[in-house]
């Protein structure tokens, strides 16, 4: 838990430093800060859900369907 609470505030110093850097306004390093955070955690649900619907292929594809044949023979 240590390590993600420590990730997230770096994250957001990042995203409020980026931002402070490019415009020089506080309130916008602010705002990009508090909602970019939010919206990468949006998008890696998707992109969780894009690799576990992939694996599942690449699984299906490593399992004989009919193996059970070659054993009866």
């Amino acid at each position: 838990m240590t390590k993600t609470v420590t990730f997230t505030l770096m994250h957001f110093c990042i995203a409020f430093s980026v931002t402070y850097a490019l415009t020089g306004s506080a309130a916008a390093g602010g705002l990009v800060a508090a909602i970019e955070p939010l919206c990468n955690s949006v998008g890696f649900y998707f992109h969780e859900k894009v690799w576990q619907r992939l694996d599942k292929r690449q699984a299906e594809k490593l399992i004989p369907t009919h193996a059970w044949l070659h054993h009866q023979a």
